[in-house]
């Protein structure tokens, strides 16, 4: 059954990022911006700028210029960067472990932000003041919060720092994870300035997936506890934090991990702003950058990873379900 439900995802998985190129390479077709006018430079004659379109292949028909653009991805090439003049792979690896490390660190804080309201609000019923903070800080857009933790830790207390990744020049780590170097290297310092440098944006990026958590696992949670099962725990005099830990929250697990999954699209979305916010060296930045300079090819390489990545996610996540909740059937 497993190996079924992973053919079936994967052959979903190609007409995903199929149909997400052609959506993404039209929508980039139609847009006014000249990526020959961004590599040549705004001064640069009439002549050069045609030439350089020429080269770069945008005087063909846009279906032409999209199959020439699947039929190099079909060799793994993503195509070359016209802002970065390097290969759109390339930018990619480089770029990367810096937002999957962001990412990660994110989740990990949201997910137990999340799991640790929802408890609080199950324990103690009557603490109706985390249901207003979460409804405040759901409330608050994505660029508002992380400008006004800038405000607050960085110009106003100054405890931590308000952009870039590390405080240390000239640092190159094997793996470019900071706190793996750290950790691979035994320098203590690497890890204190990556965890200082990460705390702002993580924590930026970690409040909209806690709020999501907390609300999915208390919604999971107040139907948990009407099953059969859990009165029986309850006559057999388990208190109510044990119950919760040992009875409920697996089988409370379900909805919780779907809703991480949609997070992970929603995360996306949020590190391009977050990113730029706070100078973070990712995937994010890099997307913004090649928005700005028209560069098609970085568009669509970081479109297509982020859209496999996703779609990977959601794989692991529906893979985690079938083993925590037996009644969950993999399709």
């Amino acid at each position: 059954m497993v190996v079924r439900f992973l053919i079936r995802r994967l052959t979903g998985l190609i007409g995903v990022l199929v149909v997400m190129s052609l959506i993404v390479f039209v929508l980039q077709s139609i847009i006014p911006a000249d990526p020959a006018r961004s590599v040549a430079g705004p001064n640069a004659p009439a002549e050069v700028v045609e030439r350089i379109r020429d080269q770069l292949g945008l005087n063909k028909p846009v279906l032409v210029q999209y199959g020439d653009y699947v039929w190099r991805l079909l060799h793994g090439d993503l195509g070359t960067s016209v802002r970065t003049r390097q290969p759109v792979a390339t930018d990619i690896v480089e770029s990367a472990p810096a937002s999957l490390e962001l990412m990660l660190a994110a989740l990990f804080v949201g997910v137990g932000m999340g799991a640790g309201v929802a408890a609080f609000q199950h324990l103690f019923r009557r603490a109706a003041f985390a249901r207003v903070l979460l409804l405040g800080l759901g409330s608050v857009p994505i660029f508002l919060a992380a400008l006004l933790l800038i405000w607050l830790f960085w110009f106003q207390l100054d405890w931590f720092p308000g952009g870039g990744r590390i405080g240390i020049r000239r640092f190159a780590g094997p793996t470019s994870f900071m706190l793996l170097d750290g950790i691979l290297l035994g320098r203590g310092d690497v890890i204190l300035s990556a965890l200082h440098h990460m705390a702002l944006p993580a924590l930026t990026l970690a409040i909209p997936i806690a709020v999501s958590i907390a609300r999915s696992i208390t919604s999971a949670l107040e139907t948990t506890m009407q099953q059969p099962f859990i009165r029986m725990a309850r006559g057999k005099g388990l208190t109510e934090g044990r119950i919760l830990w040992r009875h409920a929250a697996r089988a409370s697990a379900a909805a919780p991990l779907a809703m991480i999954g949609l997070q992970v699209g929603l995360l996306f979305a949020n590190l391009l702003i977050v990113e730029r916010v706070f100078a973070w060296p990712g995937l994010g930045l890099y997307t913004v950058q090649a928005f700005a300079s028209s560069d098609l090819p970085a568009v669509l390489g970081v479109s297509l990873v982020f859209g496999a990545f996703y779609i990977f996610v959601n794989i692991l996540i529906d893979l985690a379900q079938a083993g925590l909740d037996p009644r969950v059937r993999l399709t």
